[in-house]
């Protein structure tokens, strides 16, 4: 698993990268009661704004960590928000993407290097 400094991880999963955001951040958001996720089959690019999430807190928007294609999202995070809160490293996974340059996730952190981060 690979964690980037705004607090999304990434693992590879059967050929594909799952994109969620970490316990940490969820923690910080609160409870979520609304989140927004790409069309599957879109073409994203590193940085760009992909998911909206929005919490009792806050709204944050969640970015493509990597260049590639969306190709499935985690419907079930529409009738149930809170499972962010309630599992955000299993199953309130965002979505899984087809890399385009799988080196791409050589840039972000190991699991040592973002818990030092936050703490």
């Amino acid at each position: 698993m690979k964690f980037t400094e705004e607090h999304e991880w990434l693992r590879e999963e059967d050929g594909l990268i799952v994109v969620g955001i970490t316990e940490h951040a969820a923690t910080q958001l609160g409870d979520v009661v609304f989140v927004e996720l790409p069309e599957a089959g879109i073409e994203v690019t590193k940085d760009e704004d992909v998911v909206v999430i929005e919490s009792v807190k806050a709204a944050s928007d969640i970015m493509a960590p990597i260049d590639g294609e969306i190709v499935e999202v985690n419907d079930a995070l529409a009738d149930n928000p809170g499972m962010v809160n309630d599992d955000p490293l299993g199953d309130a996974w965002f979505f899984k993407m087809k890399a385009s340059d799988p080196s791409q996730m050589d840039e972000y952190m190991d699991e040592a290097a973002y818990k030092a981060l936050i703490e």
